[in-house]
């Protein structure tokens, strides 16, 4: 069955030349439609980079959310292998040893060393769970490091000005016989 354009033709009702540009007409429509889709595509590919890139921001940082937790958990297990390796035992003492945690004044019950230890910052009281160990006060400072939470007592010393000691002293022109028995 010829086309509607040859019919024409045959007719004389239009002429090649008159055809020809009809078919250009139509076919570059058709180049400018094809043009457009391709341009809905581009949005919509736009849009799905868009929500692709989205995606990857919120697991990203789901991701450092965990590594955050992971390092705290391991924080907490490493404070906790500090106090069990390095805790002194005070559960003999028999001198109560009053502290502030929190706004409330707790005892631990020490002995006579651990108490001397304690006032001179030799040893520090820390927190476990819901209990209190001794600890040296190295292994306290390291703990600060992590959680200065945990650290619930490390008395430190200024260092002592001799000079200023001297110059204070009333007595420092009285010297102390080595014989002196007490």
């Amino acid at each position: 069955m010829p086309s509607l354009q040859d019919q024409l033709l045959k007719a004389g009702m239009v002429d090649a030349k008159k055809a020809k540009q009809v078919a250009k007409d139509k076919r570059r429509h058709a180049k400018q439609v094809r043009r457009g889709e391709a341009e809905v595509d581009n949005t919509a590919k736009i849009a799905a980079q868009q929500a692709q890139a989205n995606k990857a921001n919120k697991a990203r940082e789901h991701n450092q959310e965990a590594v955050q937790r992971a390092n705290e958990k391991a924080i907490g297990a490493q404070i906790i292998q500090l106090i069990e390796r390095h805790r002194i035992g005070h559960h003999k003492g028999d001198i109560g040893y009053q502290f502030v945690d929190k706004k409330k004044i707790k005892k631990i019950y020490v002995d006579n060393i651990q108490q001397r230890q304690l006032e001179r910052g030799h040893i520090a009281i820390v927190r476990l769970a819901a209990a209190y160990e001794l600890v040296p006060a190295a292994v306290a400072g390291k703990i600060e490091q992590r959680d200065p939470t945990l650290v619930v007592l490390l008395n430190t010393q200024a260092p002592r000005n001799q000079e200023v000691d001297q110059e204070e002293d009333p007595y420092a022109d009285f010297k102390v016989p080595d014989d002196l028995m007490w």
